[in-house]
């Protein structure tokens, strides 16, 4: 018996099952239109994905504005060029005059005067189910006209969130957005609000996976390892990567920022292992262990995805956070698995602290069965990137006994025992 995951891609749009509705919203607010057409915008940038998140070095929203817009000021963020800004010769110069501006978040040291709400983040968004507070971004930004006789400053064009994998959509209006003050007793509401929706795909991000899955089980003394070059191979021009045992990465290889993994038959910088622990009369129990084998990163506020049908019944998991997902009204094979806030939900780079691990204790549900590789999951991802699976036909068997075995509490093992020697010394 095989089980597949399938992921589709329609019309160059990721389409994911385990969070179909997923996406990230750019909403631009117009709060104020002034005598000099000039317009007060504000900004937000919402992680609406159920377990995918903007990482180091963060989002670069960039767009094409239609005519001779300019930034005079920002807060919040901050344009990466100035641009050609010779037009306001012997006047103060506006902060950005770039026809298609790169804005990008202040970092969480940035002057107070500077900060609004949920900004200086550094463009990091972790997803919503991690984190309810910190899952949008947002700035202000004063915008003018260069030219006197030009229009009004207008919604622009050619949206990107600079994050690979993403692509937007074009501007569509929505009603306009409400705020609330003095504690939920006045609203107020933008003049205008228009929505961009970015969705993603996995297959636009990055060609190779990033992460594979390594199998084991009690009853069985084979360790299935992950799937030779799941992520790169060894010998491979291009890979970067350092033998166990030997020195770690030299400081020329650190400059370049590239990753430096550890020489493996997979290459990939992280590998979850998922080990059938134990088995109880209405229970089994499942280690999970995420070891990362990237010498120069770290991984904040990561994630787990995990898909097996037996993740309904889960009685409790140690040392990590767990939500089911529940996207279907009647389906629950599915969850998120997530650090605990200054514990572990930070995965350290190599080494000896460089893994993070739970035990997972489910009840046994009435299709529950070891045969046929049932106890293994069916997708694991990581931060949102699927993992390599190995192949069904290497999963760990059961012994030929194990039909009877994993059928019958160990006091009836006991008790068939030892009726098996009393019949014999009977003969």
């Amino acid at each position: 018996m095989l089980y597949l995951y399938v992921r589709c891609e329609i019309n160059g749009d990721a389409y994911d099952p385990l969070d179909p509705n997923g996406n990230i919203t750019i909403r631009w607010d117009v709060l104020q239109e002034n005598d000099d057409s000039s317009r007060d915008i504000r900004i937000s940038i919402v992680n609406y994905q159920l377990f995918r998140q903007i990482e180091e070095p963060g989002w670069k929203l960039s767009w094409r504005w239609g005519g001779s817009e300019v930034i005079w000021n920002m807060f919040g963020a901050e344009a990466t060029e100035q641009g050609n800004c010779s037009f306001f010769r012997g006047k103060v110069a506006p902060h950005c005059c770039e026809k298609e501006p790169v804005i990008i978040d202040l970092l969480p040291a940035a002057p107070y005067s500077m900060q609004v709400a949920n900004c200086c983040r550094a463009g990091i968004l972790t997803s919503i189910t991690q984190h309810p507070n910190k899952y949008i971004s947002a700035f202000l930004m004063h915008v003018g006209i260069a030219e006197p006789s030009d229009t009004p400053p207008g919604m622009p064009t050619a949206f990107s969130i600079g994050v690979p994998g993403y692509t937007c959509g074009e501007a569509f209006q929505v009603p306009p957005t409400k705020f609330t003050k003095d504690q939920g007793r006045r609203t107020t509401q933008a003049f205008a609000t228009w929505n961009v929706t970015c969705s993603y795909s996995q297959f636009r991000a990055s060609l190779a996976p990033k992460c594979c899955v390594s199998l084991s089980a009690f009853y069985n003394e084979t360790i299935v390892k992950c799937p030779m070059c799941s992520c790169a191979c060894h010998d491979q021009p291009k890979s970067q990567c350092v033998m166990a045992g030997a020195s770690g990465p030299t400081m020329l290889q650190l400059s370049r920022n590239e990753p430096v993994v550890q020489c493996t038959n997979h290459m990939c910088p992280i590998m979850v292992h998922w080990h059938i622990k134990q088995s109880y009369t209405h229970y089994w129990r499942v280690k999970v262990t995420v070891t990362n084998l990237n010498y120069i990163r770290n991984y904040s506020d990561w994630n787990l995805v995990v898909m097996h049908p037996n993740l309904r019944s889960v009685e409790q998991v140690f040392s990590f956070n767990y939500k089911p997902l529940n996207v279907y009204e009647n389906t629950n094979d599915s969850g998120v698995f997530y650090g605990i806030q200054n514990y572990n939900d930070r995965l350290l780079q190599l080494g000896k602290n460089g893994n993070v691990q739970t035990e997972i204790l489910m009840h046994k549900d009435r299709d529950f069965t070891f045969k046929e590789g049932w106890g293994f999951p069916r997708k694991i991802s990581f931060n949102g990137q699927d993992c390599v699976m190995p192949s069904p036909d290497d999963y760990p068997r059961l012994p030929n006994v194990a039909g009877s075995f994993q059928a019958q509490p160990p006091s009836m093992l006991l008790l068939l025992l030892l009726i098996n020697v009393f019949i014999h010394m009977l003969i």
